[in-house]
């Protein structure tokens, strides 16, 4: 019902001029939804080649089978034609300019190609009109020609595009016009504009009357006036819009766009309100998991396994909330070693040593899969256990002795197990040394009488033999304390100084069990300096990892690793570093505050990126070279070595 509820008036004029020939083409369809008007200007020379013709044959055709306003369907129109063109057998290529206006009796869209001109009047007043596709209107915009000087110039018919191009075809489109009672569309050609000036085609139309074709008398004679020398070809077509098409369903329609466009609001709200929500849950959660995931370091650090356990499972727990599989595999990892420790430390206070031992090699291998982070607390878990079995070989070496009569050497091995356990506070150790004196000094004593009986000369000899062998014995046996004592201080090239001295002494009295046992010390000395050496160039590397993740922004990772060097520096005594480190520390606290609430302000008005920026955070897990597994295996079966003996 568009066409029957809008009043339409089409009118046109066109003629050869001093041409032999009119190549110029107007036409036009009015269906029943939509209306196109077509004029075209050919520019092939040889007779009986008319490309307009062909080229507004073409969109209209076009235009008939899919009638439509849209920008994408004038392009196929101008297209079509501009095909045709070139697939066109004439004996000449055939070549034309072009202006297609579409309407839906209630708005238009124009587009063309080439030098057909389009002016767009209302209230007497041009409101729109288009702009050539020459050479000379790029250079009339370039250098801001009038256009009355264009319509002269030498290159008004240097088209840059035009039906019949071929390849590189691309016609201008304009927007959507919405049409008012009383407005005038004006299409022409070359023929018109070249002769008359813009200026007076708007003095016909400010004052044009309801008759179309009254207003093109009065240009034709205004053209016809001139005189010109060559007039080509003319055309020039008016369209007079007296009542645009009402639609009675707008009311409606609008009505239900609004609602659809309040619905999708309050749609996009609800989504967006989701989504903020979401991610200042998983930010918190992010927050939380690295605060558990902290302290359950530094309470493994602290040796503090329990509240560790509790970090630990707070930490896997937001971990699992994040759904991250990486966080969840490392925070695993420590869980077990903590649960290992635990199980081993159970054993230890038991004094089931034994099995303490076995467990606490078992942990030792889980610290490996969790940074190495308790290495330092299992190893001396394990030599506090070597040095706890040393206490009970050195009273067993010391029955052995009694049972042999050698009440001297026993109650020097009591009295060195006994010094060990306190040393060690090791309180069962240090009773059972004190019962073990206690039957030594009962069964000396009786033996002591026997040999009251026996020759005050073989006593003497024998007593001057025992003391020198006891001299030397108890030489060795405090050079061997002192190497322990600093063994025990950590100043292992002392320990190996007095050792050697222990072992020469023991050589001299041909004991090889303390000598190998006294060896067996020496070695685990220069080992233990070795691992002295090897933790500080450690904590440097973990220094140095800790400033180029600081440098990477990568703040939680630099403060794990600004941990693990404190906590190496601080078994080392070095507490300078220490204390550059907690400088360190503070200060990345700082710089993680103020990136928090940067990054809180910026998440809340950006769109979601998902999560893999996030969060995209690994930690690295610094494990220890093959070699120097092995080497801390090695000193661990040394050490058993030693207790054992």
């Amino acid at each position: 019902m568009r066409k029957q509820n809008s009043a339409v008036q089409t009118a046109f004029l066109s003629e050869a001029g001093s041409e032999l020939e009119n190549k110029d083409y107007f036409a036009f369809v009015e269906l029943e939804q939509y209306a196109c008007y077509v004029i075209a200007d050919g520019f092939n020379e040889l007779p009986n080649t008319n490309g307009a013709k062909l080229a507004i044959e073409t969109v209209l055709l076009e235009f008939q089978e899919h009638p439509s306003i849209r920008k994408r369907a004038l392009r196929s129109y101008l297209k079509a034609a501009n095909q045709a063109l070139c697939k066109s057998d004439q004996k000449e290529h055939l070549k034309a300019s072009i202006m297609v206006i579409v309407s839906d009796y209630q708005k238009i869209r124009y587009a063309y190609a080439g030098n057909a001109r389009f002016r767009f009047y209302r209230n007497g007043i041009v409101k729109e009109q288009s702009k050539d596709t020459s050479l000379s209107s790029e250079i009339g915009k370039r250098e801001n020609i009038p256009e009355d000087r264009l319509s002269k110039h030498e290159e008004r018919n240097n088209l840059y595009s035009y039906v019949g191009q071929g390849k590189g075809f691309s016609p201008v489109i304009s927007h959507k016009i919405k049409l008012e009672n009383g407005d005038i569309l004006a299409l022409y050609t070359r023929g018109i504009w070249e002769n008359l000036d813009s200026g007076e085609l708007d003095d016909v139309f400010s004052e044009a009357k309801k008759n179309p074709q009254e207003n093109l008398d009065q240009i034709e004679d205004l053209l016809l006036s001139r005189q010109p020398k060559v007039l080509e070809n003319y055309t020039f077509a008016v369209i007079f819009i007296d009542k645009v098409f009402l639609d009675p369903k707008r009311k409606k329609r609008i009505k239900k766009i609004v609602m659809v466009c309040i619905i999708l609001l309050l749609l996009f709200l609800a989504a967006f309100l989701v989504w903020y929500f979401l991610c200042r849950r998983y930010k918190q959660l992010k927050e939380d998991f690295e605060r558990s995931y902290l302290n359950t370091i530094e309470y493994i650090q602290d040796t503090n396994f329990i509240r560790a356990k509790e970090e630990g499972s707070k930490a896997l727990e937001y971990a699992e909330k994040l759904r991250d599989k990486e966080l969840v595999r490392q925070i695993s990892d420590y869980l077990k070693l903590i649960e290992a420790v635990n199980l081993a430390d159970n054993d230890y206070q038991e004094g089931e040593y034994q099995k303490a031992q076995e467990d606490y090699k078992t942990a030792k291998e889980r610290s490996r899969y969790a940074d190495q982070i308790a290495d330092a607390y299992i190893d001396q878990q394990l030599s506090n256990i070597a040095d706890y079995r040393s206490v009970f070989d050195l009273i067993q070496l010391g029955d052995m002795l009694m049972e042999q009569e050698d009440y001297k050497r026993a109650e020097e091995k009591y009295l060195q197990a006994k010094k060990m356990a306190a040393g060690i506070y090791f309180e069962d150790g240090r009773k059972d040394a004190m019962t073990a004196l206690e039957k030594l000094y009962s069964k000396w004593e009786e033996a002591e009488n026997q040999k009251e009986q026996e020759s005050i000369e073989a006593e003497a000899q024998k007593e001057q033999e025992a003391e020198e062998h006891a001299l030397i014995e108890v030489s060795a046996v405090k050079f061997a304390t002192e190497g322990d004592q600093a063994f025990q201080e950590g100043d292992y090239s002392s320990a190996s100084a007095y050792y050697h001295m222990a072992l020469e002494k023991y050589q001299e009295l041909e004991d090889e069990v303390h000598s190998e046992w006294i060896q067996e010390k020496i070695d685990a000395s220069v080992k233990k300096e070795e691992e002295r050496e090897e933790k500080v160039r450690q904590a440097a590397l973990f220094l140095l990892a800790g400033r180029e993740q600081e440098d990477a922004k990568n703040y939680l990772e630099a403060k794990k690793q600004y941990l693990f060097a404190r906590k190496l520096y601080r078994e080392l005594g070095m507490e300078d570093k220490v204390l550059e480190i907690d400088g360190l520390l503070s200060l990345l606290e700082e710089i993680t505050d103020t990136t928090a609430e940067t990054s809180e302000l910026s998440e809340t008005s950006e769109d979601s990126e998902t999560e893999t920026e996030s969060e995209k955070e690994s930690d690295t897990i610094p494990e220890m070279t093959p070699a120097e597994d092995f080497d801390r295996e090695e000193t661990s079966v040394s050490e058993n070595t030693d207790a054992n003996k």
